[in-house]
């Protein structure tokens, strides 16, 4: 049976072990930021991950059903929030599609202001990114990168629009190459979150 990556004894001996602590700690803090936001303007964490979400996403990816899947919650949950977001005249929401009963999340003007005063809440993590060379950078975002996938591929992460499960991706040899952009991309330019993704079959 393997051993527990919490288990000290088995952190000294496997640097994997060590990095999956390190990374949870990392999340932590970034628990601990988006709290410390979400208490000064009376809303929940979920409720401003939304807000920021929306800000900066297609509308195609502002509904319930996406929201969901994109924070790994449940739909009660995301309407849930909605409601209060609604309520606090937060965002509007848009029945325009074909289908009536479906609707997208979009900003207020009180919306945006809210957005402005509290998406730099993990600014703290990236100052602390900031000290790191160029090289340690890159490699850090390449293992990020290939985490990432990974997770995906084995089903613990339900949504991600990065290069390597998207159509225009091509390795070639190791080289990254975007058929969308018709361009070759060195390391720190793959994209984790591309508004260009489209899901490769």
């Amino acid at each position: 049976m393997n051993k527990s990556v919490f288990n000290i004894n088995q952190q000294q001996q496997d640097l994997s072990s060590k990095i999956v602590v390190g990374l949870e700690r990392v999340s932590e803090a970034f628990k601990v930021l988006l709290w410390e936001h979400a208490k000064s303007i009376g809303l929940s964490p979920i409720q401003i991950q939304i807000l920021i979400f929306v800000a900066h996403h297609k509308t195609k990816y502002c509904n319930v059903s996406h929201l969901a899947q994109e924070f790994n919650v449940t739909k009660p949950t995301v309407s849930d929030a909605v409601k209060v977001l609604d309520a606090k005249q937060l965002i509007i929401k848009d029945f325009s599609s074909a289908d009536n009963r479906s609707y997208s999340i979009v900003l207020s003007e009180k919306g945006k202001e809210i957005v402005s005063k509290t998406e730099g809440f993990a600014n703290p993590i990236q100052q602390q990114l900031g000290k790191l060379n160029t090289t340690d950078l890159e490699n850090v975002y390449n293992a990020v990168t290939n985490l990432i996938y990974g997770l995906n591929k084995t089903g613990h992460l339900s949504v991600q629009r990065m290069c390597f499960a998207c159509k225009y991706y091509k390795n070639n040899n190791n080289s990254h190459f975007c058929n969308f952009l018709n361009q070759q991309l060195k390391t720190d330019e793959i994209r984790i979150d591309c508004p260009e993704f489209e899901e490769s079959a």
